[in-house]
C-alpha cells in the first residue's frame, strides 16, 4: 500500500464491523477516493473489494496462524489486508505489504498490536509455498472456505449443479472483478459518433454480441477511467449496464406508442432501454418505493434524453386493463450478481430467500391486474434460486388462471458468461 490507498484502507479499518455499509455508502461518494490518481484508485479499490470477497479464506489463514484465537475486529481487518497483498496481489513487494500494514496499524491506534501483526505476516511469508499449496487444496476439499463463500450457499449450488466443475466455475466467477459493459444510447447519438468520442477519449473497448441485444449495442470497456468525467458519458452516449439486464426488456418487446409499467424501476437501466426501443414515443410509468433511488432514474433519463418516463414513488393505483405491457423487476437475493455485490455473500441468509419469494409472489398478484387482455407481463430477477424464479411463476399461474406462461429463461454465469438473470414471459389470455 502506498500512502494514498493506505488512507482509504484506514477508512475500511474504521468500518471493520460493517464493511458492507462502507462499500455501499462511502466508497462511491468519498471525495478522497475519487481524487486519487487512477493507479492509486485502482489499488485502493482492489484492496477493499478483494479483502471483502476473500474474507472467509483470509480468516482461515489467520486462524491457522493464531491457533484459532479470536482477534479484535480491527486487528483481524489489518491481518486480512496484509495477507491479501501477500497471497493475492503480485505487484506489491512482500516487504512493502508487511511494512505498510504494520505502519497502518500504528497510525490507526494499534501500535501495541503491531508487533503481533508483524509476526503473523512474516510467519506466513516464511511458510508461503506451503500455505499456497494448502489454499489450492482447500478449493477442492472445502470449496466454501477455499472460495470464500458461506457454506449453506455452496451446499445449495452443489445440489443444483450436477457437474462439480460448474460449481467451481461459479465460485471462481464470483471472486473475479466484473467487466464493465456499455449499452449504446441511440436517443442521443448513433454508434459511429459514440465510437468516435471513445477514440478521442482514448477509451479502449471491444464489440460484444448477445442475441437478445442486437448488433453494435453492447461494448466491453477496458481500463475504465472515471466515466462521469468523459464527454461521451456526459452527453448521454451510453449507459453502463451488464448485458444480462437487457434480456428482460428484449422479451417484453416494447413498441412505440404503448403504455408500459416498469415496477421496481430504479436505477433506470431497463426503463431507459425501453424508451430507446420505443423511439421515445409512448408512456412508461416507472415505480420504485425509494424516492432517493427514483432520483437516479430521473438523472439517467435526463442525461440519456428520455422524456416519456413518469416517476411514481408511492405504490401506483393499479387500474384494470391499464397497461399494454408490464415489467416486474422484482427485488431478489441478487445471487446472480454476487461478483458485483461483493459484500452480499456475508449478508444473505437462507431465510431471506424464502421471505423474498413470498414478497415476489405478492408483487405479481398486485401488479398483474393492470395488464390489458392479450398484453405481455415479464417477471425478472437477478437470482439463481428456483424459489425466486420458476417456483414464484408456477405459484402465480396456479392462483390466477387468466395468465399463461409463454417462455422462461435462466441466464447463468457459468453457461452464458454474463451475470445471472431469470426472465419469465406471461400473457394475459
Amino acid at each position: 500500500m502506498v500512502s494514498a490507498p493506505r488512507q482509504i484502507a484506514a477508512q475500511l479499518l474504521r468500518a471493520a464491523d460493517s464493511p458492507g455499509d462502507f462499500l455501499e455508502n462511502r466508497l462511491e461518494h468519498d471525495d478522497g477516493f475519487r481524487s486519487l490518481r487512477p493507479d492509486d484508485r485502482r489499488l485502493a479499490q482492489e484492496l477493499i473489494f478483494g479483502v471483502t470477497r476473500w474474507r472467509g479464506t483470509l480468516d482461515w489463514l489467520i486462524a491457522r496462524k493464531t491457533a484459532g484465537r479470536p482477534q479484535n475486529a480491527s486487528v483481524q481487518m489489518l491481518l486480512r489486508l496484509g495477507l491479501y497483498q501477500l497471497f493475492w496481489l503480485d505487484r506489491i513487494p512482500e516487504f512493502a505489504a508487511v511494512n505498510e500494514t504494520v505502519q497502518l496499524a500504528r497510525e490507526s491506534g494499534y501500535a501495541p498490536q503491531s508487533g503481533f501483526i508483524n509476526a503473523v505476516l512474516r510467519g506466513c511469508l516464511r511458510e508461503g509455498e506451503e500455505l499456497a499449496r494448502a489454499l489450492d487444496e482447500l478449493r477442492t476439499t472445502e470449496p466454501a472456505t477455499g472460495w470464500s463463500h458461506p457454506g449453506w450457499l455452496v451446499e445449495r449450488w452443489q445440489a443444483a449443479l450436477t457437474d462439480p466443475a460448474d460449481l467451481q466455475a461459479l465460485l471462481e466467477w464470483n471472486n473475479t472483478p466484473p467487466s464493465v459493459f456499455a449499452r449504446a444510447n441511440l436517443l442521443r447519438m448513433e454508434q459511429g459518433r459514440l465510437l468516435e468520442l471513445w477514440r478521442n477519449e482514448n477509451l479502449a473497448y471491444d464489440f460484444r454480441f448477445y442475441e437478445w441485444a442486437g448488433e453494435n449495442m453492447v461494448f466491453q470497456l477496458h481500463a475504465v477511467p472515471s466515466l462521469a468525467q468523459l464527454p461521451s458519458f456526459q452527453q448521454g452516449g451510453f449507459y453502463v449496464q451488464d448485458p444480462s439486464t437487457l434480456l428482460a426488456v428484449h422479451e417484453l418487446g416494447p413498441l412505440p406508442g404503448e403504455t408500459i409499467l416498469d415496477y421496481c424501476a430504479a436505477p433506470g437501466g431497463k426503463a431507459t432501454y425501453m424508451a430507446q426501443l420505443m423511439g421515445n414515443q409512448g408512456r412508461i410509468v416507472a415505480h420504485d418505493l425509494s424516492a432517493d433511488r427514483l432520483e437516479f432514474v430521473r438523472e439517467n433519463c435526463t442525461r440519456l434524453g428520455v422524456n416519456i418516463v413518469e416517476l411514481v414513488a408511492a405504490p401506483p393505483a393499479i387500474l384494470p386493463d391499464q397497461f399494454d405491457r408490464v415489467l416486474v423487476d422484482a427485488p431478489c437475493s441478487n445471487t446472480g450478481v454476487m461478483r458485483r455485490r461483493v459484500e452480499l455473500r456475508w449478508r444473505l441468509t437462507a431465510d431471506e430467500i424464502t421471505r423474498l419469494a413470498e414478497e415476489q409472489l405478492g408483487l405479481l398478484r398486485r401488479v398483474a391486474p393492470g395488464l390489458k387482455p392479450g398484453g405481455t407481463l415479464v417477471y425478472s430477477t437477478c437470482s439463481l434460486e428456483p424459489e425466486e424464479n420458476q417456483q414464484v411463476v408456477a405459484q402465480f399461474l396456479a392462483i390466477d388462471p387468466r395468465y399463461e406462461l409463454i417462455r422462461e429463461r435462466q441466464l447463468h454465469p457459468v453457461h452464458d458468461g454474463v451475470d445471472g438473470a431469470f426472465v419469465a414471459v406471461l400473457r394475459r389470455k
